[in-house]
């Protein structure tokens, strides 16, 4: 069992990752991608760079620096975690039982960029299966994604709906196909109803369109759906934190006190995911309260 596992490799879960390092907790960070540091072309108002660094430099910098003082990195998409009175991460790569867990990969997820999605936030449309599953036993219910997450949240779907589609919008799958589970790759061009969802509305087919007209058929580019479940790229801090019955704050940020703890015992979190100042030297900061306070954690539990 690992006595730490640190989800994300930004500045806030790799300075969490340097403390518990320095702490003898053999820390194992889960790297799933560089998020929001992709983003900036220069940074300069960071104590110590005498030259601006992108993003990308900062990123690889501070996974090399943490990999010099022998914290191991794995390279895996996170696709929710469970447990009771330990921590089980579930990854593309496998299970990983932990004493203590810190959420580090960045702010919550935009809303994708399709009408209605935001319309119908609260009326139909979710970004938590494991949160909502219930209300949807027996219905037919889509999810809007192309990665393993997308398929995890079809899967946990799957026990309690009438039918589950996975929407690509476009994009090809990146998923192993499931025998229960269709999916559906063409664009999508809105999510539709009147007080709640009632369904997804395809972007038309010309070719298909074409060829049904002629076969005298009547093209139907709308796909019934009582649920959309948001499940693109890979889970968030946010969303692994309400999977896990975490408190959030009114604006969608995770609940923490002063020395980073969620409201579930053991639970950290650091970074853009607590909301604030959106800043490395903020994330850095609290990702080393993180790491440290979880030691103090861990060494409780002896």
């Amino acid at each position: 069992m690992e006595k730490v596992i640190i989800i994300g490799a930004g500045p806030a879960g790799i300075s969490a990752a340097l403390y518990a390092v320095r702490g003898n907790l053999d820390p194992l960070v889960v790297n799933n991608g560089i998020g929001a540091l992709e983003k900036a072309e220069k940074i300069e108002n960071y104590y110590g760079l005498e030259h601006p660094l992108s993003g990308q430099e900062l990123y690889d910098t501070g996974i090399a620096q943490a990999k010099a003082l022998g914290v191991r990195i794995l390279d895996a998409q996170v696709l929710g975690v469970g447990g009771f009175d330990t921590f089980v991460v579930k990854t593309t790569e496998g299970e990983f039982e932990t004493q203590s867990l810190i959420l580090a990969t960045g702010s919550k997820r935009a809303a994708p960029k399709i009408p209605g999605v935001k319309e119908f936030e609260g009326k139909g449309v979710s970004y938590c299966a494991i949160c909502d599953a219930f209300f949807y036993r027996g219905k037919d219910v889509a999810v809007l994604g192309n990665g393993d997450f997308a398929m995890h949240e079809a899967k946990e779907l799957s026990n309690t709906a009438s039918t589950v589609t996975i929407y690509t919008n476009g994009e090809e799958p990146e998923f192993t196909p499931e025998e229960n589970i269709s999916v559906n790759t063409m664009k999508i061009q809105s999510v539709e109803g009147d007080d709640l969802v009632s369904g997804i509305r395809l972007e038309p087919d010309v070719q298909a369109e074409e060829i049904k007209a002629e076969a005298g058929q009547q093209a139907n580019d709308f796909c019934p759906a009582e649920g959309v479940f948001i499940a693109m790229g890979t889970a968030g801090s946010t969303e692994i934190a309400r999977q896990m019955g975490a408190e959030l704050t009114e604006k969608g940020n995770i609940k923490v006190n002063e020395n980073m703890e969620t409201t579930i015992p053991g639970l950290y979190a650091a970074g853009d995911c607590t909301g604030g100042l959106l800043q490395v030297a903020k994330a850095v900061y609290e990702g080393a309260q993180a790491g440290i306070n979880a030691g103090k954690y861990v060494r409780s539990l002896k």
